[in-house]
């Protein structure tokens, strides 16, 4: 008997009056705003401006969640589309299912789209946005926990994970891949931050990292897991999805660090032009300030000009009068 284990929540949902509040949709709204505010810091410390992070996200993150349930729809239509099931249930996103390869493919398309009417490089907010999506999938996959759901291999380790008896699951004892891959994506948020920090990484590759990085854990985390799954060649289809996504990100690591080394000087041209124009209007300032400071000494010139001229004429003056100029006193 397991005397040492990580108890599960009795229930998915608390009850704030008559608004049920879902532990795993509050574990993805959580993680959506941590991602969206350390992009934002990161943003700025970029040299992009305050709130263009949230207002891309707009549009990433509602194609993100698309994206994410039809990934896991497709791969597991089984669950709504076969004898005895109700495909209405797939449209039941609070119940959990969330391919993270869907949600990252889709919200990448609408994050193109919020970006290029911002007129900003879509690799340069991915990179800045890198570290926070990792942090959100660490805090979302707590949403597992609450739905008791994608655990791993039946264990006796201290920090085993206890099921409940319920549908399609049995009482036991498991590993908590949830746990697990959560850490591994804090790791992995952690890792992106001391690379972008030691190698200055830019045009997508920050954002690269992470894909690899989490690709990399991911691999081995749904290897122990025991939920349903299609198998390609002896192996689960996300173990052959992370293969491949991580080659291509390490691929895209590689080619991009020869093409365009080092970071983008500028990565929102509506700021860099705000600074140009500041610089103008400076130059202008001290252009004015010039001329006015000259005007202010023209008139004691023209006066000393006018004094000069005159004296020569009173002397000739004096001279026609016939006047005899004094002599200075030696005495």
């Amino acid at each position: 008997m397991n005397l040492a284990f990580i108890p599960s929540p009795s229930t998915g949902v608390i009850e704030l009056g008559p608004i049920p509040l879902r532990g795993y949709a509050f574990c993805i709204i959580i993680g959506v705003f941590v991602a969206v505010w350390f992009g934002n810091k990161r943003w700025i410390a970029r040299g992009g401006k305050a709130g263009t992070v949230a207002d891309i996200a707009v549009w990433a993150v509602p194609f993100g969640l698309v994206g994410g349930r039809l990934y896991h729809v497709i791969t597991d239509y089984q669950l709504y589309f076969s004898d005895g099931e109700n495909w209405v249930d797939a449209f039941k996103i609070w119940e959990g299912g969330l391919g993270i390869w869907g949600a990252i493919a889709l919200g990448a398309v609408g994050a193109w789209i919020g970006c290029r009417r911002r007129g900003i490089p879509l690799p340069a907010w991915a990179d800045a946005l890198a570290p926070g999506i990792a942090l959100a999938q660490a805090i979302g996959r707590w949403g597992n926990w609450f739905n008791q759901e994608l655990y791993g291999k039946p264990t006796d380790v201290p920090w085993a994970l206890e099921i409940s008896e319920g549908t399609n699951r049995v009482a036991g004892t498991y590993h908590p891949t949830f746990l697990y891959e959560s850490l591994w994506c804090v790791g992995v948020a952690v890792l992106v931050v001391w690379a972008d920090r030691r190698f200055k990484l830019g045009h997508g590759r920050a954002f690269a990292l992470y894909v690899a990085a989490y690709c990399a854990g991911r691999g081995w985390i749904e290897y122990m897991r025991v939920d349903e799954a299609h198998h390609v060649l002896g192996l689960r289809l996300n173990v052959w999805t992370a293969i491949i996504v991580f080659v291509l990100a390490v691929t895209y690591i590689v080619i991009s660090a020869k093409k365009r080394p080092g970071r983008e000087e500028i990565v929102e041209p509506a700021v860099a032009d705000l600074a140009k124009d500041g610089e103008k209007t400076t130059d202008a300032g001290s252009s004015t300030d010039a001329d006015a400071s000259a005007d202010a000494s023209s008139p004691d010139a023209d006066s000393s000009s006018e004094d000069g001229a005159g004296a020569p004429d009173a002397q000739a003056t004096g001279s026609e009068a016939g006047e005899t100029p004094q002599k200075a006193d030696r005495s």
